[in-house]
């Protein structure tokens, strides 16, 4: 059983790496952050790095918060996560298509019922460019635009497209720091979201990667889509 044990890690390393660092360790932090924000009392940085985003407004940096404030939005993100899916469908599987589907799906609905369990008061609006309603830890967009971050990364992590997987992350991570920016979220709010997607979509893809081996293959032109069998892979009807 030990002899067998190096050969079993080095047929299944990206796997476990996969949920040390993608699941564990992010859930260990959103564990350590919610304790101490809702126990401790929070961080004193958290205020402290709104009070200096606050100080260094711009307007091109206002302007550009807020154009990922909305296309980050419940109104538009849901098209813009269509979208793609619809572009995974064509010239991908239809795994892929449903794996970025429920990232972000799913993602969105842990946040809402965080927010209802934890109702963090959102920071002081006296400091807000945007007046938000709701709760605020959880961040929402942190949380979903993260989750369709990740889930790209995770996509097209294995190919030549992989300038497609830094992207989506950049994409998380700038949507992320903007709802800093504009006041609407303390940092721990943000980092709670990111740590939280990160490890919803990461078990997302290990247990559904197992179901549909097609999901570890980058996307590529297929035959036209029908049932998906256990490859994930579109199977046309007789």
């Amino acid at each position: 059983m030990r002899r067998d044990l190096p050969a079993l890690l080095a047929r299944h390393w990206t796997q476990l790496a996969l949920l040390l660092l993608g699941v564990l360790a992010p859930l260990l932090l959103v564990a350590d952050l919610t304790e101490d924000v809702f126990r401790g009392g929070g961080f004193p940085w958290d205020q402290g790095l709104l009070n200096w985003y606050a100080a260094h407004r711009t307007p091109g940096l206002t302007a550009a918060a807020r154009a990922l404030a909305l296309i980050g939005g419940v109104r538009v993100l849901p098209l813009v996560t269509a979208a793609i899916g619809l572009a995974l469908y064509r010239f991908g599987t239809r795994a892929h298509t449903w794996f970025l589907v429920a990232a972000v799906g799913g993602a969105t609905l842990l946040n809402v019922l965080a927010k209802l369990v934890f109702q963090r008061p959102r920071p002081d609006q006296l400091l807000a460019v945007l007046a938000e309603p709701g709760y605020s830890f959880p961040s929402g967009h942190a949380m979903a635009n993260m989750a369709l971050g990740v889930a790209v990364a995770l996509i097209f992590s294995r190919s030549r497209s992989w300038p497609l997987a830094v992207l989506g992350v950049l994409w998380g991570l700038a949507v992320g720091i903007s709802r800093n920016y504009l006041g609407v979220h303390y940092p721990t709010d943000v980092l709670a979201g990111f740590a939280t997607s990160t490890a919803w979509v990461t078990g997302l893809y290990l247990i559904l990667s197992r179901r549909w081996r097609r999901l570890k293959k980058t996307p590529q032109v297929t035959a036209p889509p029908g049932e998906l069998d256990h490859d994930g892979r579109g199977v046309t009807g007789a």
